[in-house]
């Protein structure tokens, strides 16, 4: 039986966009895929993205992809929303990849404005469209034009919002401006891509997180979320400040790289990265561990 959707929260709302393990060579590591999936849950998490930027996605292929979904549904698939990561700047390969996730279970989709390419709106409005038609999943937009290199423009995002099976968004733009206007007009569910920006973006209308510091804060995500949402705004503003030292830490280089870092740091199933992404250096792993602390991360 798949988790609780609401029109407001079809995905949940404290998920977390989980790395993928791998073994000691540089393997699959589908065991710890889902003892991690499972240790996520517990902690607070009613969603997993998987294959996702903090999936290292560029670098599994698409029968990896599929193996990890597949794993990750026999896990936790009755307790948290499963949703795949299928973008890629190839559209024929997306909607690919959106079919393979769906013949597998996968509870809804991920979808990454497309990279490289720079597209312009009409480019993203048909991408996005042919998504969404491919299957009967709901989709999430993804909205990082750090990483892609073009935004997806409010109007265009309106637009999007017509189609049934395009639900959500998840922001991270870091433009709070600009996402207060969409939040408004497009009507969509809209998630928190930029941990720094999680209180804020509740604020204006978010109804949670896609997060990177939830592999090691997630019940602390949650109380925040509950707090703003029952109106305790002093309290989740206390609990945004005490994580501010996660948040920064955790992207003071590469987020997968500080990620899996603290995951193995905790005796968690992470393992190492796969090129051209590398594990940190003394340095970097010194002060990681100083920021965690200083956020009450038990290492």
């Amino acid at each position: 039986m798949a988790p609780i959707s609401t029109p407001q929260t079809p995905f949940g709302r404290v998920l977390t966009a989980m790395i993928t393990p791998f073994t000691a060579d540089g393997a699959l590591d589908l065991d710890g895929a889902q003892r991690l999936a499972v240790h996520l849950v517990d902690a607070g998490n009613d969603g997993l993205i998987i294959n996702g930027t903090t999936g290292e996605s560029p670098t599994t292929t698409d029968a990896e992809k599929n193996d990890l979904v597949r794993a990750v549904l026999e896990a936790v698939g009755d307790r948290a929303h499963v949703v795949a990561g299928i973008g890629t700047n190839d559209t024929r390969h997306t909607l690919e990849l959106a079919r393979q996730a769906e013949r597998t279970g996968a509870h809804g989709l991920l979808a990454v404005t497309p990279y490289y390419s720079k597209p312009p709106q009409e480019g993203l409005f048909q991408h996005f469209t042919a998504i969404a038609d491919a299957t009967g999943l709901p989709v999430m937009l993804y909205d990082i034009p750090g990483r892609s290199g073009v935004p997806i423009n409010t109007e265009t995002l309106v637009r999007l919002a017509e189609h049934p099976r395009i639900v959500a968004n998840k922001d991270a733009k870091g433009d709070l401006g600009r996402a207060s206007w969409a939040i408004a007009q497009s009507g969509l569910a809209w998630y928190s891509g930029d941990d720094m920006l999680n209180l804020p973006l509740l604020s204006v209308g978010a109804v949670g997180f896609v997060s990177v510091v939830g592999h090691v804060v997630a019940p602390e995500l949650r109380e925040m979320l509950e707090a703003h949402l029952g109106g305790d705004v002093q309290k989740a503003t206390e609990i945004h400040q005490k994580l501010l030292p996660v948040f920064t830490g955790m992207f003071r280089t590469q987020g997968v790289m500080t990620t899996k870092a603290a995951l193995n740091l905790q005796g968690l199933p992470a393992g190492p990265l796969r090129l051209p992404l590398v594990g940190l250096t003394d340095e970097e792993t010194a002060q990681l561990k100083l920021d965690l602390a200083a956020g009450g991360v038990q290492l």
